[in-house]
């Protein structure tokens, strides 16, 4: 392709052309590795002023960008849908660092050249060790939800399953919501068999059924249902509506499959009592666990270990900071939303010396304090007809989720201008 600028008939410039569709395809690399909105715009109208145009402006949705370049009289308008959603936090840092460090001057050539090279880029973990990540996240998030051995073994061998499955599903291009079920069967069946034969053949005391829910937690949409709170507090309503809809059909799959494995095995989702542990030992393994959960979201998020470290770092202070809270009586909303706004402020500071996006920072963070067993819990109970409980377990696990979305929003607002500032 070249810039040499001959006309069009019915298209204006070829320049134009070769611009608008440069500044499209930023915008679609980005949406396609599961950044909110504001941060698809962003790097849109960096690269269209880098390019000489006078003007971009795009609407943004979960799944289609649609975008309208401006150069003197002449402007163009382009659609294009993005239907593999995911994450790729390792592509997300490839770009915010080429669009951040874009000179005021350069060709579509050079930038296609660049979005190309940031494309091929091959995941940086496979199959196997993609799978091992999850499996670490829910084992340690068994604990956080007062598992003990049996249970956090049983849960790692379920999500690890579970995620073998969905990974491979998935880049073959099969339904999501198909491949959260099957994702969420596998899963909660593997936990159920690992229990059985811990209980026949070692002779363990029965009760540990109950933790099944943890064995589906890689499935929760955390990542989804954060940058939709926080489209939504941008007043961006229709990415933020379209990515929270997106969320809870991804949740309701899996609540669904879990719950159909529970109703056939007879599982009842108890809350397990909280193992009998020296303070200070169970205040350690919190911290453990609470570091652990956050590396293995951030590694199967495709976070180079750098990107991860720095995450679980902050993590791991913010989420026994919020369970401390609720052990000294405070609200589960409000230790969310005040945990929240720390590590929003943490990774405002940190994102920039380490030179990665801050969202790569603070949603694996934040995505070990989304409520995913308190909403399993929710689908659970509605399905066996117990209303009320069902009810307390939705507001719980929405209230918690808002005040999460809270936290983040203020944090950026004290840190980030055009988040104080309406444009």
């Amino acid at each position: 392709m070249t810039a040499e600028a001959t006309d069009e008939p019915g298209l204006g410039p070829s320049e134009l052309v070769q611009q608008s569709g440069t500044v499209l395809r930023v915008g679609r690399l980005a949406l396609s590795a599961g950044t909110g909105s504001y941060r698809v715009k962003s790097h849109m109208t960096r690269v269209g002023r880098a390019l000489g145009l006078d003007r971009t402006a795009a609407h943004v949705t979960l799944t289609e960008i649609t975008a309208t370049s401006y150069r003197d009289r002449n402007f163009r308008t382009e659609v294009s849908e993005v239907r593999a959603v995911g994450i790729n936090s390792d592509r997300l840092s490839e770009l915010e660092s080429y669009v951040g460090d874009l000179p005021e001057q350069v060709t579509a050539a050079e930038v296609d050249a660049e979005l190309e090279r940031i494309a091929a880029k091959p995941l940086l973990y496979g199959a196997f060790l993609n799978a091992l990540w999850a499996a670490i996240a829910c084992a340690a998030f068994a604990f956080l939800n007062n598992g003990g051995v049996i249970e956090c073994g049983a849960v790692f061998v379920g999500a690890f399953l579970g995620q073998m499955v969905r990974r491979a599903m998935l880049h073959k291009g099969i339904n999501q919501f198909g491949t959260t079920m099957l994702a969420a069967t596998v899963a909660a069946t593997a936990y159920l068999l690992v229990v059985l034969v811990f209980e026949n053949a070692l002779g363990a005391s029965g009760g540990h059924e109950a933790g099944y829910v943890s064995a589906v937690l890689f499935l929760v949409p955390g990542f989804a249902l954060v940058t939709a709170a926080l489209d939504l507090a941008k007043l961006d309503f229709s990415a933020g509506i379209a990515r929270m809809t997106y969320a809870l059909m991804i949740l309701a799959s899996a609540a669904l499959a879990v719950w159909a494995v529970s109703a056939i095995a007879g599982l009842q989702p108890d809350r397990l009592p909280p193992p009998a542990l020296d303070d200070t030992l169970f205040l350690a393994l919190r911290a453990l666990a609470s570091f652990a959960g956050v590396l293995g979201f951030a590694l199967m998020f495709n976070s180079p270990w750098r990107m991860a470290v720095g995450a679980a770092s902050i993590g791991m202070v913010a989420n026994v900071g919020r369970l401390e809270l609720i052990d000294a009586g405070f609200a589960s909303q409000a230790a969310a939303a005040a945990t929240a706004l720390v590590v929003g402020v943490l990774a405002a500071y940190i994102a920039p010396a380490m030179r990665v996006p801050r969202i790569t920072l603070s949603v694996p963070a934040v995505v070990i304090m989304v409520p995913g067993v308190t909403a399993y819990r929710a689908v659970y109970e509605f399905n066996s007809g117990a209303t009320v409980d069902a009810l307390a377990s939705t507001v719980e696990a929405g209230l918690v989720i808002v005040a999460l979305s809270i936290g983040l929003a203020v944090a950026r607002m004290l840190t980030d201008r055009n988040w104080t500032f309406e444009r």
